[in-house]
């Protein structure tokens, strides 16, 4: 799973859940994956992220990859981004090369726990949960 899939993933949906989100993240494996980088794409998707998700994701998976904050991000998002091709390579690495590929996923209302599979978030619901 990749870190901009969980910026737009909620467990809004469960009974008695209200907002369900941001998801914790407790990952067991984690991978880097090349990507050709697109300046494009990632400012125009920069927009639609909660920058804070990003970024307390990213800093959750530091302990797992053994490494300084992933990608080096700030804690804020940075004015004129758009023209900052470094900044938009360190946030196309956090978004689209890091990959969670064993882990969970938690609601923070419920503790409920979605596991992540192979790279692949499980986020079906059991019927009572709906």
């Amino acid at each position: 799973m990749k870190l901009i899939t969980h910026n737009m993933l909620t467990s809004k949906c469960m009974k008695g859940v209200k907002q369900g989100y941001p998801l914790a993240i407790e990952a067991r494996d984690v991978k880097i994956v090349d990507v050709e980088f697109k300046s494009d794409f990632v400012a125009r998707v920069l927009p639609r992220m909660d920058w804070n998700t990003l970024w307390a994701a990213a800093d959750s998976l530091v302990n797992i990859l053994q490494i300084g904050h992933v990608g080096d991000l700030p804690k804020s998002l940075i004015e004129n981004y758009e023209s900052n091709e470094e900044f938009l390579k360190k946030v196309h690495h956090v978004l689209m090369e890091v990959e969670v590929i064993e882990g969970d996923l938690i609601c923070p209302e419920s503790g409920r726990r979605f596991p992540i599979s192979s790279g692949i978030p499980n986020m079906i619901l059991n019927e009572d949960e709906v």
